[in-house]
C-alpha cells in the first residue's frame, strides 16, 4: 500500500506520507526526551510556585507591619477572641449560649413606624395633617 501511495504521490516525501496517514517513524529516544520534558516542567512548576510563595511573604510582612501600626487583628484573631469569649460566657451552662440581638432589632421598631406616619401625614392636605396631630 505504501508503494502505491508513494507512486500515486509523485515520489512525494516521507513527511507527507505521514500527513496521509501512512506508517509513522518510531523514535528510539522519544521516550526519554518525554522523560525530559515532564521533568522541565515539573521544575517550572516548582520554581513558579517558589517564586509565588516568596512574593506572598514578603506581602504577609508588608500587611503585618500595616496590622501592628494600626492596631489592627487578623480575622482568625479576631474569630478566636470571640469564640472564647462565648465559649467563657457559657461555662457551667446546660443550654447552648443565646445569640446577641443584631443592631436594629428591638425597641427601634417604634420609632421607625413613627416616622413612617410622619412622613405619610407630611404630605397630606393642611386640615388632614392637623386631624392626624391631635
Amino acid at each position: 500500500m505504501e508503494f502505491v501511495m508513494k507512486q500515486a504521490l509523485g515520489g512525494a516525501t516521507k513527511d507527507m506520507g505521514k500527513m496521509l496517514g501512512g506508517d509513522e517513524e518510531k523514535d528510539p529516544d522519544a521516550a526519554k526526551k518525554e522523560e525530559e520534558r515532564q521533568e522541565a516542567l515539573r521544575q517550572e512548576e516548582e520554581e513558579r510556585k517558589a517564586k509565588y510563595a516568596k512574593m506572598e511573604a514578603e506581602r504577609e510582612v508588608m500587611r503585618q507591619g500595616i496590622r501592628d501600626k494600626y492596631g489592627i487583628k487578623k480575622k482568625e484573631e479576631r474569630e478566636a477572641e470571640a469564640q472564647a469569649a462565648m465559649e467563657a460566657n457559657s461555662e457551667g451552662s446546660l443550654t447552648r449560649p443565646k445569640k446577641p440581638i443584631p443592631p436594629g432589632c428591638g425597641d427601634e421598631q417604634e420609632e421607625e413606624d413613627e416616622s413612617i406616619l410622619d412622613t405619610v401625614i407630611k404630605y397630606l392636605p393642611g386640615p388632614l395633617q392637623d386631624m392626624f396631630k391631635k
